[in-house]
C-alpha cells in the first residue's frame, strides 16, 4: 500500500466520521426544536381553549341565552293573550265576524316595507271593526346562515311585554319596532340588545317610562312564550314566508307575492268579505 493510498484513506476515515458527527448533530437539534415546538402548540392550544371557554362563559352569548330559556321551569303567558301557551293574539272588536291573520317576523324587512306602506290601512280597519286581527310571529331569520343572530326571538318577547300592558301598546309598539327610523337592516341584529328595544318603547305612550315593562325586557319574563309562538309560526304549514296574510282562512295573495300596498291589500280583503 503506498503512502498516498494510506494518506487518502485516513483522510476520507477522518471525513465519514465528520459527517456522520454533523448528522447526529443535526438530528440532535431537529429533536429539540419538535419537543419545543410541540410544547408551544400544546400551551397555545391550552390557552386557546382556555380562552375560549372564558369568552363563552363571560360574553353575553345570545344562543346560550336561548336555550336557558328554552329550559326555564316558569313559563309566563302575557295578558290579553289566549290559548294554553299564550300564542292566540287576536285584537280588535270580538264582535268582528272577519278575522285577518298576520304572519311577520320582526327581523324581516319586507315586513317593515309592509308596516310602513300599508300597516296604517290595517290598524284603521281594526279600529273601524271591519274585522279583528290575528298575529302569528316568526323567528326563522335568527336561524340565517348569513346573518344569524336572536333579534326576532327578542324583538317578539318584547313584544309579549307589550301585550301584557294592553292589546293597543302591543299594536303601537310593533308599529314603532318596524318604522324607518327604527328598524335595522337585516343584517344588523341590533334587536338582540335589550336597551334598543327599550329605548324604541320611549315612542310609544303606554310604555314611556313603563318600569314594568322595562324589567320584562331585561329579565326576559316572555322569552319562553316568544319561543312557544315561533314553534306556532313554524307548525303553520301553509306559511313558509313573511309577510303573509289570511282573511278567514283564505291566503291572500298577488300573483306569487302577498299584497303590499293598500292599492294591493284593500281590494283583496274586500273581495273576501264579499263571500
Amino acid at each position: 500500500m503506498s503512502n498516498r493510498n494510506s494518506q487518502q484513506n485516513k483522510q476520507a476515515a477522518r471525513e465519514r466520521l465528520r459527517a456522520e458527527r454533523e448528522r447526529q448533530a443535526k438530528k440532535d437539534r431537529m429533536r429539540r426544536q419538535l419537543f419545543v415546538g410541540g410544547a408551544v402548540v400544546a400551551v397555545l392550544a391550552i390557552a386557546g381553549g382556555i380562552g375560549y371557554a372564558v369568552t363563552n362563559m363571560s360574553s353575553d352569548n345570545p344562543n346560550q341565552k336561548w336555550r336557558a330559556a328554552a329550559e326555564k321551569k316558569t313559563f309566563a303567558k302575557p295578558a290579553n293573550a289566549t290559548g294554553s301557551q299564550g300564542t292566540t293574539v287576536v285584537i280588535g272588536d270580538k264582535k268582528a265576524k272577519n278575522t285577518l291573520h298576520v304572519y311577520e317576523d320582526m327581523r324581516c324587512p319586507v315586513c317593515a316595507q309592509f308596516e310602513k306602506f300599508t300597516g296604517p290601512t290595517v290598524l284603521k280597519d281594526i279600529k273601524d271593526g271591519t274585522y279583528k286581527a290575528q298575529f302569528t310571529m316568526g323567528t326563522f331569520l335568527d336561524d340565517n346562515k348569513q346573518q344569524p343572530g336572536a333579534g326576532s326571538k327578542n324583538a317578539l318577547s318584547a313584544l309579549g311585554a307589550a301585550l301584557n300592558v294592553s292589546p293597543q301598546a302591543f299594536l303601537d309598539y310593533k308599529e314603532a319596532l318596524y318604522a324607518p327610523k327604527n328598524h335595522p337592516e337585516e343584517t344588523d341584529d341590533a334587536f338582540a340588545d335589550d336597551q334598543k328595544l327599550i329605548d324604541v318603547a320611549q315612542q310609544v305612550k303606554e310604555l314611556k317610562g313603563n318600569t314594568g315593562f322595562e324589567k320584562a325586557v331585561k329579565n326576559g319574563t316572555y322569552d319562553r312564550w316568544a319561543l312557544a309562538m315561533s314553534k306556532s309560526f313554524n307548525d303553520t304549514k301553509d306559511v313558509d314566508a313573511t309577510p303573509s296574510f289570511k282573511m278567514n282562512g283564505k291566503k291572500l295573495m298577488v300573483g306569487q307575492n302577498p299584497p303590499m300596498t293598500p292599492e294591493q291589500f284593500t281590494p283583496l280583503v274586500k273581495q273576501e268579505l264579499k263571500k
